[in-house]
C-alpha cells in the first residue's frame, strides 16, 4: 500500500509541475477574500500559493447596489451527524459524508519521469472575455476550463471538502487526477471539461455579461432541503452556491440548507412533496422516488458504465430527458441544477475476500435499490435490504456476508472496523437534481430568476472542478485504513457484460416499467443516450440486444 502511494504521488508532483509553469510565465493569482474561513497552509514549497476567493470575485455583479445586511458565514460540521440520514434505494451514488479520516501520504520520490502534457482546447474558440475571466479565477474556488487545465488546481471554498488532506498535498492528487498518468494507473478527468455539457455550463452561468440585478427590497427565503448537510454536495450549496447567490442579489435571495433527518423525512414522497408545496426545493435522489416512477432509474442502472467517463458522458447526455420527466412528474417545476457525486463508486464490503464471481455465491448481501438488488442476484448473491444505520451492525454480528455501499460512505462509516475486504468497483459517477416547487419559483422576480440559475450552474462548474480529487481520494482512504482492495478481474467484468447486466439489471428494470406495455419513452432515452456507450440495446420486444459502441473510451 505504502509503495502506491509513493507511485501516486510522484506522478501527482509531476502532474503539478505543470502549475509551476504557468505561474512562472505570469498568470496572475486572485487575492483572498474577507469573507472565507482560513485554510491550512501549505507545507510543500513546490505547491503554487493560489488563495481562496470570495463570493464577490466568484459572483461578479452587473450592478452596485447598496451593501446587503451582512449574514452569518455557514459553518459546515467537520463529521457527519450521529444519526445516519435515509439512504437513497437507486441513487446514482449513494452519498458520502464529508469527513474521512486524515491521510498524510508519503512524499514524492526525488526521481521523476517526465511529466503529462493536458489537452488543450484551441484558444481562437474562446472569447477573450472569457480568458480574462478564467485567468482571473484561475486557482481556487470559480476556476473554469476554457484550454488550460492547470487553471482549475487550487484548493476547494472550504477545508472539509479537501478531506483532512493537508493543502499542500490535496493540490498534487489534485493534478494528478485531472491530468491523469497512466504510468500509475491514474486515468484524467479532462473527459468532464472537454464535454458538451460542461461547455453547456459555462454559457448558462452566463460568466463574462452576467445578469443586471434589477430587484430590490425583495425578501425570498428558499429552504433547500438536501440528503444531508455534511455530504460534499450539500457542503458546497452552503459554503458557494448559497453564500454567491446572496452576495449578487444584495440579500434579496436567502437560500438555506437543511437535512431530512433533520424534517424527518424518509424520501419516497419527495417529489410530491415538492410537487404540492410542503418543500420549497429539494434534492431529488432517484432511489427514493424510483417506486412510484420507475423511468428515472434509466440514470441509475448500476454495471451499465465501466469508468468514469462513460458514467459522466451517458449520464450527462440525457440530463435534458431527467429534467423534462421530472417537469412532468412534479407539474411544473423545474430542475434548478444538479448535484454532481465523486468518489461515488460501489464497493463490496465484507470480512471474507471477495476475488471472483464463486466468491459470492449464495452470499447475503446487503442492498440499496431494486437495480443493485438485480446486480446481486446477477453475480450469484442474495440481496437484503438494509438502512445505512444498520451496516456496521449487521456486517458486526454477522446478519449480512457482505454490504454494498459507497466507499467514501463506508469508510466515514467506519466500515473497516468490522470488515477487513473491498471488492469492486460498481462504478458511479453521476448526479441528483435540485428541483424548486413551481409556485415558489414563479413567484420570483425575472432577474432574480435567471441569477438564481446561473449561481447555480456556477456551483455545479464548482462540483466538477473538485470532482477528480475526490474520485482520487476515496481508494486511498479505504486502503490507508486497511482495507484490503480486490478490484474486478477480467473474468468477473466480462461476466458483469454478458450476464449481470443482459439476464439481470436491464430484464429487471424492464419489468419494473411494465415493458413493453408501458415505458417506452424511458427505454427509448436509454436507447438513444446510453446504448452507444453500453453496446447494450433493448429491443421492442424487450429482449437485449448487442450492437456496436460508438461513444465514450470503449468506442476508441
Amino acid at each position: 500500500m505504502r509503495q502506491r502511494r509513493m507511485v501516486i504521488l510522484v506522478a501527482a508532483a509531476l502532474a503539478i509541475a505543470t502549475v509551476l509553469a504557468s505561474i512562472a510565465c505570469g498568470q496572475d493569482e486572485p487575492s483572498t477574500g474577507p469573507n472565507v474561513e482560513p485554510r491550512a497552509e501549505a507545507t510543500a514549497p513546490a505547491a503554487p500559493q493560489a488563495t481562496t476567493a470570495s463570493p464577490a470575485q466568484t459572483a461578479p455583479t452587473a450592478t452596485a447596489p447598496t451593501a446587503a445586511a451582512p449574514r452569518p458565514e455557514p459553518t459546515p460540521e467537520a463529521t457527519p451527524p450521529t444519526t445516519a440520514p435515509a439512504e437513497p434505494t437507486a441513487s446514482p451514488a449513494e452519498p458520502a459524508a464529508t469527513a474521512v479520516p486524515t491521510i498524510v501520504p508519503t512524499e514524492p520520490a526525488p526521481t521523476q519521469p517526465p511529466a503529462p502534457t493536458p489537452t488543450s482546447t484551441p484558444q481562437s474558440v474562446v472569447s477573450s472575455e472569457l480568458r480574462a475571466y478564467a485567468a482571473e479565477h484561475a486557482h481556487g474556488p470559480g476556476a473554469i476550463y476554457v484550454g488550460d487545465a492547470t487553471q482549475l488546481l487550487g484548493p476547494p471554498p472550504h477545508r472539509s471538502l479537501m478531506f483532512g488532506v493537508p493543502e499542500a498535498i490535496y493540490r498534487q492528487a489534485s493534478a494528478a487526477a485531472v491530468l491523469g498518468f497512466e504510468p500509475a494507473g491514474i486515468p484524467g478527468h479532462l473527459f468532464i471539461y472537454n464535454s458538451d455539457y460542461y461547455r453547456d455550463l459555462i454559457d448558462k452561468a452566463n460568466l463574462t455579461d452576467p445578469t443586471e440585478l434589477t430587484s430590490s427590497g425583495e425578501t425570498i427565503e428558499i429552504q433547500h432541503v438536501c440528503i444531508d448537510r455534511n455530504l460534499p454536495t450539500c457542503v458546497l450549496i452552503r459554503t458557494y452556491w448559497a453564500p454567491n447567490l446572496w452576495e449578487r442579489t444584495n440579500g434579496q435571495v436567502d437560500l438555506s440548507v437543511t437535512s431530512f433527518v433533520e424534517l424527518g423525512l424518509a424520501g419516497p414522497d419527495t417529489l410530491s412533496q415538492v410537487a404540492d408545496g410542503s418543500l420549497d426545493m429539494v434534492n431529488i435522489f432517484t432511489g427514493y422516488v424510483a417506486g412510484a416512477h420507475p423511468s428515472l432509474e434509466v440514470q441509475s442502472l448500476w454495471g451499465t458504465a465501466n469508468d468514469w467517463e462513460t458514467s459522466y458522458s451517458a449520464l450527462a447526455d440525457m440530463a435534458p430527458d431527467i429534467d423534462r420527466m421530472l417537469l412532468d412528474i412534479t407539474g411544473g417545476s423545474p430542475v434548478l441544477n444538479r448535484n454532481w457525486f465523486a468518489g461515488s463508486d460501489q464497493w463490496f464490503f465484507s470480512n471474507e475476500p471477495m476475488r471472483s464471481i464463486g466468491d459470492f455465491e449464495g452470499q447475503q448481501i446487503r442492498t440499496h435499490s431494486a437495480s443493485m438488488s438485480d446486480f446481486i442476484r446477477g453475480m450469484g448473491g442474495e440481496p437484503v435490504e438494509l438502512s445505512i444505520g444498520e451496516l456496521y451492525t449487521a456486517l458486526q454480528i454477522g446478519t449480512v456476508d457482505a454490504a454494498v455501499t459507497t466507499l467514501l460512505l463506508g469508510v466515514t462509516g467506519s466500515l473497516h472496523e468490522v470488515a477487513d475486504h473491498i471488492a469492486g468497483p460498481v462504478i458511479g459517477f453521476g448526479y441528483t437534481n435540485n428541483v424548486i416547487n413551481k409556485d415558489v419559483w414563479d413567484g420570483i422576480p425575472a432577474d432574480l430568476q435567471q441569477i438564481i440559475i446561473e449561481e447555480g450552474a456556477k456551483a455545479e462548474l464548482e462540483a466538477l472542478r473538485l470532482a477528480p480529487f475526490q474520485n482520487f481520494i476515496a481508494l486511498e482512504a479505504a486502503e490507508d485504513l486497511g482495507l484490503e482492495a480486490a478490484p474486478f478481474s477480467a473474468e468477473t467484468q466480462e461476466h458483469i457484460q454478458t450476464v449481470v447486466l443482459t439476464e439481470h439489471v436491464l430484464p429487471g428494470w424492464l419489468r419494473r416499467l411494465g415493458y413493453p406495455g408501458s415505458g417506452a419513452d424511458a427505454v427509448d432515452i436509454y436507447n438513444e443516450k446510453s446504448a452507444p456507450y453500453t453496446g447494450l440495446m433493448i429491443a421492442p420486444d424487450g429482449s437485449i440486444e448487442h450492437v456496436p459502441i460508438t461513444k465514450g473510451p470503449r468506442a476508441r
